[in-house]
């Protein structure tokens, strides 16, 4: 075994802390990566508080946004060698049988995906063990290239932001041509701007906060439209081709936004509140608009995503902390007191 140190939550209500344990050794299919950083993803806090629902699994190591170096490859690992830039994801398996699985789509495995953490091994009993921490061992299949000009700690957050913004612009075909709208200005939202201004399309940020105004425009957004103001939905009504729809809140009135779409426009939900939203379908009805949801990508479009990051220079705008400040960093992200995403230095450990 591989003895690992970490910072983890030993409850849903306890100060997250140090924490000692085992990795596997390396299989022959098996890739060790040496963790140099790892992002703090809303849903770290949410699994870390049980606030999807009861279920966690503690100690709980979180962090799904990893990027580090390739310390040792198993004996048949052929994708990847020693000293080379390497990132893990949200998840690290999947059943590999299923027809999701086959057609490159398994982030919606239908046997379910083992999570990069608060889950559990193909055999049902081994807890798995986030990027909150100084190794990690992955299968090389679940393992991603990391180009070695992109800096490591500026990789990490494109492992679960980049790609959960990145999968509903291709998928719903963002590009020229096409007018489209990210409402929040966040660790997700902030990505979405850049993708969706490198993809080619008309971008607009939907924010309550106009003092984000500036930052959008300097990341590239065409316009910005203050949703505090009631009658920007009146003015922008019928405007957007695609709006994706990052915010955590279950307090949102989304028919307000449905009327932002135009004629079989889309808004796509990436963000997940704790509560059920409520919705009217009428604003949906009448103009044939779609309301659709997306999560993360698969490993080939995430594999994807980091080689059209680094090939337009993409990359978050980030603040790097050390490991004993991550409780205070989840408390300013619950705040989204953040521009616009937290990186642990995990050589700091």
């Amino acid at each position: 075994m591989i003895k690992a140190k970490g910072i983890a939550a030993f409850s849903s209500t306890e100060p997250l802390g140090p924490f000692s344990f085992e990795r596997r050794e390396p299989k022959e299919h098996d890739v060790v990566i040496e963790i140099k950083y790892c992002g703090i993803c809303h849903s770290d806090i949410h699994n870390v508080r049980s606030e999807w629902g009861p279920g966690g699994i503690y100690p709980m190591v979180p962090g799904h946004e990893i990027a580090g170096v390739v310390a040792a490859v198993g004996s048949k690992v052929k994708k990847f060698k020693a000293g080379d830039h390497a990132g893990v994801g949200c998840f690290v398996d999947s059943c590999r049988e299923c027809d999701h699985c086959k057609q490159d789509l398994d982030q919606y495995c239908l046997g379910g995906n083992t999570l990069t953490y608060n889950s559990y091994e193909r055999d049902g009993k081994t807890p798995t063990y986030g990027g909150y921490s100084n190794v990690i061992v992955v299968d090389e299949n679940y393992t991603l290239k990391i180009q070695k000009q992109v800096p490591l700690d500026k990789a990490a957050p494109l492992l679960c932001a980049g790609i959960t913004l990145y999968s509903p612009l291709m998928h719903w075909n963002a590009g020229p041509g096409k007018k489209v709208g990210i409402m929040g200005l966040g660790g997700l939202g902030h990505m979405g701007v850049k993708i969706a201004v490198a993809l080619g399309a008309e971008v607009t940020v939907l924010s309550h906060s106009d003092r984000k105004r500036e930052d959008a425009l300097k990341m590239g957004a065409h316009h910005f439209i203050t949703t505090k103001d009631e009658s920007a939905f009146k003015e922008h009504a019928g405007t957007f081709d695609l709006i994706i729809n990052t915010v955590s809140s279950h307090e949102l009135k989304m028919e307000s936004y449905f009327n932002l779409l135009r004629l079989d426009g889309t808004l796509v939900s990436v963000g997940a509140p704790e509560k059920p939203l409520t919705i009217h379908p009428f604003p949906l009805i009448m103009m044939r608009r779609s309301y659709a949801g997306s999560v993360i990508g698969s490993i080939k479009e995430t594999q994807e995503m980091l080689d059209f990051c680094a090939k337009h220079n993409i990359t978050p705008e980030i603040e790097l902390i050390t490991p004993d400040q991550v409780n205070m960093a989840y408390e300013r992200v619950v705040k989204s007191d953040v521009r616009y995403r937290f990186v642990i230095d995990m050589e700091q450990l």
